[in-house]
């Protein structure tokens, strides 16, 4: 009793005068940021989610006044990415910087070493891109009408492009696959640029991808997008009709990014990091930049992005569901 008396004395001494690490420690929130930052990509490097990545690194350095520096994970999911980021401290200096695949890895596989709702805290949703449907050059499509005619005649020998196995763009396919009842041969690569080059050479037919990465091909004239996964038309595309104009109805899918740090993060620094991304994000300069990359920003508070994840782990099981991708 005498031993468990003079320890609770003497630890409120300590929290009193500022001695125990929780009231005022290296990690404090006030002092926040007092060293570098890490984002941890789960996009390889050279795509344009790598390159949206380090533009949006740069300003938020200047704003900060620490560097933030880029770290790139790459894999199916973000799931190694992820598992770095929920097994980071919880102090603000570590996030995961990542998109849908986040949301649909939970759909598609039944164990991952984190859980997306519990190990992670939201510190802003960004933005989104649109998802299109393309055709290379060589593949002499000019229209959905024209490919689904070819897969219905040559079932299995439409060589369609994405960047893994289980990722948004997979999903999609197979979705649209499904809806349309085609067979396609699914190509999976290790990154969408590397997709993007075989789509561009003639390797691929086919493919589904955020315009983000697909604009500048686009305006180059070096591959064609005949169709947008969405429900409302492209402003950067308003000649390329939507999948629900075509006639499948409610295709509605696009690639969103949003940052998280790891659960347990005080309130105070992801407050922090949510006022830079906002204030960083909404410069006319950044504004100007995204937009000829072809993403569109909305900025959200920590409880709307996870209300927003919440919804999205819903929908791509929906989708999962329905395109008849099991969980492995």
């Amino acid at each position: 009793v005498f031993l468990e008396g003079n320890l609770k004395r003497l630890l409120a001494c300590c929290v009193l005068l500022g001695l125990w690490p929780c009231a005022a420690g290296a990690a404090s929130p006030t002092a926040f940021p007092s060293k570098s930052i890490r984002f941890i990509l789960q996009h390889a490097p050279g795509g344009y989610g790598d390159i949206t990545a380090r533009l949006i690194a740069r300003k938020m350095s200047d704003s900060m006044g620490q560097q933030v520096v880029v770290d790139n994970r790459p894999s199916a999911g973000a799931i190694v990415a992820a598992n770095i980021v929920a097994k980071s401290e919880a102090d603000g200096y570590t996030m995961l910087l990542t998109g849908s695949g986040t949301a649909v890895s939970a759909s598609l596989f039944k164990s991952l070493p984190y859980d997306v709702l519990k190990d992670f805290a939201q510190v802003s949703t960004m933005g989104f891109t649109e998802i299109v449907v393309l055709t290379g050059p060589e593949a002499k499509f000019n229209s959905l009408v024209e490919v689904l005619a070819f897969a219905r005649q040559n079932p299995g020998k439409l060589n369609i492009g994405c960047n893994n196995m289980g990722s948004t763009q997979h999903l999609a396919g197979a979705l649209f696959a499904r809806l349309a009842s085609i067979e396609l041969n699914h190509i999976p690569y290790k990154g969408q640029s590397q997709a993007m080059t075989d789509l561009v050479g003639g390797q691929l037919n086919y493919m589904f991808s955020p315009l983000q990465n697909a604009l500048p091909y686009i305006q180059q004239g070096r591959i064609r997008a005949i169709a947008v996964a969405m429900i409302q038309r492209s402003p950067k595309l308003p000649q390329t009709p939507t999948l629900h104009e075509l006639g499948y109805r409610d295709v509605d899918l696009s690639n969103w990014f949003a940052v998280y740090a790891p659960a347990g993060t005080p309130p105070a620094v992801l407050k922090k990091l949510n006022a830079a991304f906002v204030k960083v994000g909404r410069s006319a300069e950044m504004r100007e930049k995204f937009a000829k990359l072809g993403f569109e920003p909305f900025f959200t508070s920590p409880e709307e992005g996870t209300d927003f994840m919440r919804s999205e782990l819903a929908r791509w099981a929906r989708v999962a569901a329905y395109a008849g991708i099991k969980a492995e």
